[in-house]
């Protein structure tokens, strides 16, 4: 009989609660669902706040925390899952960052809890309660690493500073 293995059990216990809450936070964005707005309205308050084209803003991020989140959740190319999720997070920070850092008041401290844990656990790896370890870490490995959160940093970079851009030009234009 194995014995269990604390870390291994934590990380699973981490992954899995990360990942059902990213996946729950996309969901909404998607299919409108847990009360969600669902990715017409998304679309249409991305756009809103700057973020063009909304309705591809809004599936960038609905797919992000959704997809990030079941692969973090199952533990499996858990680099690559955590850096989904912590750039989608990360374009979550932008969008609540005018408000302020406490969740309260509308402000980021959620989705840069979600995304710093996610990038943790990208980081930390599945775990041996993992499909990473199940299948021999084949979707686990160190180049993937660093290719996917150096892929998600200039991902988020981008739509940060698409979003900027446009804000700027949106200002001009009113003057």
């Amino acid at each position: 009989m194995s014995c269990i293995n604390r870390r291994d059990l934590a990380l699973l216990a981490l992954r899995a609660g990360t990942g059902a809450v990213l996946m729950a936070h996309g969901t909404q964005k998607l299919f409108g669902w847990f009360g969600g707005a669902g990715l017409d309205k998304t679309a249409a308050a991305m756009e809103h706040m700057g973020y063009t084209p909304g309705r591809q803003s809004a599936l960038a991020a609905g797919l992000g925390e959704t997809g990030g989140g079941a692969l973090l959740a199952l533990g499996l190319a858990t680099p690559a899952a955590g850096a989904v999720a912590a750039g989608a997070m990360a374009g979550a920070v932008a969008v609540h960052a005018p408000a302020g850092f406490f969740a309260q008041g509308g402000g980021f401290e959620y989705p840069a809890f979600l995304g710093f844990t996610a990038a943790t656990i990208g980081l930390a790896g599945a775990g041996r309660y993992s499909l990473d370890h199940a299948t021999g870490h084949t979707f686990d490995q160190r180049w993937m690493l660093a290719l996917a959160f150096a892929t998600s940093a200039v991902a988020a970079a981008a739509v940060v500073t698409r979003r900027a851009r446009n804000q700027s030009d949106d200002g001009a234009e009113e003057e």
